[in-house]
């Protein structure tokens, strides 16, 4: 991912549930032939996947080169139903809140995240995945941010 353009397009989809370990070198090889073959209007793409903290499947792609189409993304987010299928994850829940905790990927829906900030269990500098950030530059610096910077706070 460290070859891309900062202004290169993100997709994140997480999984509640940790990845399996075992599926993760699959996963990961789905990711690099998916990645190698993606084309938009029959040129390719310059794009990576990878699978960060057993939980996120990161797509990213440098559009300096030949940009991302409809068709495109489409094609990457049948991709990702496959896996989904293929490996039981649930990749599209936008509900699910992921954050960290000494050390430690969780993730709750958005009724338990609210639960556990309502207990003090987590604070406003508990660190959240803003899985919305759309280029590189926002991924590498505002995807993991405090509570209390990111749009999870007006959740709770």
């Amino acid at each position: 991912m460290n070859k891309l353009s900062q202004s290169s397009r993100v997709w994140i989809y997480q999984s509640k549930t940790p990845i399996a370990p075992a599926s993760l070198p699959a996963i990961q090889q789905h990711l690099k032939e998916f990645t190698r073959q993606w084309t938009s209007h029959n040129q390719a793409l310059k794009a990576v996947g990878e699978v960060l903290h057993e939980r996120f499947i990161v797509l990213m792609v440098d559009e300096s080169l030949s940009g991302a189409s409809g068709c495109s993304i489409d094609s990457s987010v049948h991709f990702v139903q496959l896996l989904e299928q293929e490996y039981k994850l649930n990749l599209f829940d936008r509900m699910t809140f992921t954050y960290e905790q000494n050390g430690e990927i969780l993730a709750a829906d958005r009724n338990e995240f609210a639960e556990l900030y309502a207990a003090g269990k987590i604070n406003d500098d508990t660190l959240v995945f803003d899985n919305l950030v759309s280029n590189k530059a926002d991924f590498d610096s505002k995807w993991k941010v405090r509570l209390a910077d990111s749009w999870h706070k007006q959740m709770i």
